[in-house]
C-alpha cells in the first residue's frame, strides 16, 4: 500500500469510475519505482494506492514574481516558520519580521541544501498549505476524511507493507493508530516531516506525551515494525531521524538518494536502494 505526499491532487470533481482509473495509474507508477530500485519485473508487486489528496483542496499555489511574500493561511505561514527556525535559518532572512518571508527563505534553503530555488518556492507554496489543512484542528473534517479514507483502503487490502510519503506518513500514522487493528507488518516512512516541532509534531494524534524533559511519539500499535528513510538533503524531512523522538522506530537510515530538482520527490526514495532492501524480505526476495 503507497500513501502519497504533498502536491498529489488529481484535480476537483473527479470520482467514481475516472477516480479509479487515476488511483490505478498512480499504483502503477509506484510499481515501476519500486521495481527499478528491487531489479525485479513489476509483475511481482501488488500494490494500493491511498488517495487522499481531495480532502485537502487548497486551490492553486500563487506563483510569478507578484505572489505574495507570506502564505494567505496564517496556519501555513506560522508551520513556515517553524520550518525555518528548525532548519536554522539566521537572523538576517527573517529581517526582523515575527514571521519568515517566502523568497528570502527559499534563496536560503536553496543555497544551503543545493537546491534551485524556483521549484523549491513552488512547492513550498504547496506543502505548508496541505499540511495546515491537514492539521489545523485534532476534529477538523478534512483531517477525519483523509485519515479514514487510508484507514479504509488499508482494511481493504489488508497490505504487508504501508509506504507513506512525506504528508502521507503523518496521515498513515494517524490511521494506523485511529484503528489499531490494522497492523500491517511494515511501516516504511520516507521523507517525513514526523517530528518537525510546532508545525506537524505536537499536533499529531495521539499528542506526544512527556518523557523526561522531552516528549515522546507514541509508537505504532501491535507488532508492526517501523522503518524510516530520509535523505540527509531532504529539507522537508526535519529532523531526519524520528527514532530521536518516537517510540518503536526500529531502523532510522539518512541515505543521499535525490538529484538536485527532485529533493522530495517520492520517485528517488522508491527507486533507493534502502528502499529495496527493507522491503526485500517481505517480498521473498
Amino acid at each position: 500500500m503507497a500513501v502519497h505526499g504533498v502536491g498529489n491532487s488529481f484535480g476537483t470533481g473527479i470520482s467514481g469510475s475516472r477516480l479509479e482509473e487515476l488511483r490505478a495509474l498512480k499504483a502503477a507508477a509506484h510499481v515501476r519505482e519500486l521495481a527499478d530500485g528491487l531489479d525485479i519485473s513489476p509483475e511481482r508487486i501488488d500494490l494500493d494506492f491511498a488517495y487522499y489528496a481531495d480532502t485537502l483542496h487548497t486551490g492553486s499555489p500563487a506563483q510569478g514574481e507578484s505572489a505574495n511574500d507570506f502564505l494567505d493561511d496564517p496556519l501555513a505561514q506560522d508551520m513556515l516558520t517553524a520550518w525555518a527556525q528548525e532548519l536554522g535559518v539566521p537572523d538576517e532572512v527573517s529581517q526582523g519580521h515575527a514571521t519568515v518571508p517566502l523568497r528570502a527563505l527559499s534563496s536560503w534553503v536553496a543555497r544551503r541544501f543545493d537546491l534551485a530555488e524556483g521549484p523549491l518556492r513552488v512547492f513550498l507554496r504547496t506543502l505548508f498549505p496541505e499540511v495546515a489543512v491537514y492539521l489545523r484542528a485534532d476534529d477538523a473534517p478534512e483531517r477525519t476524511a483523509a485519515r479514514e479514507e487510508v484507514a479504509a483502503r488499508i482494511a481493504r487490502h489488508r497490505p504487508r507493507v504501508v509506504i507513506a510519503h512525506s504528508l502521507g506518513s503523518v496521515v498513515a500514522y494517524e490511521a494506523l493508530h485511529a484503528h489499531p487493528d490494522l497492523q500491517p507488518d511494515l511501516f516504511l516512512t520516507l521523507g517525513s516531516p514526523l517530528a518537525l516541532p510546532r508545525a506537524v509534531f505536537e499536533r499529531l494524534i495521539p499528542p506526544p506525551r512527556p518523557t523526561g524533559p522531552a516528549l515522546r511519539g507514541a509508537r505504532l500499535p501491535g507488532q508492526t515494525r517501523w522503518v524510516n528513510i530520509a535523505d540527509p538533503g531532504d529539507p522537508v524531512a526535519v529532523p531526519p531521524r524520528l527514532g530521536r523522538h518516537f517510540d518503536g522506530v526500529a531502523l532510522d537510515h539518512t541515505t543521499v538518494i535525490s538529484p538536485l530538482f527532485h529533493f522530495h520527490h517520492s520517485t528517488n526514495y522508491l527507486k533507493s536502494a534502502t528502499t529495496a532492501a527493507t522491503l526485500a524480505p517481505y517480498l521473498g526476495l
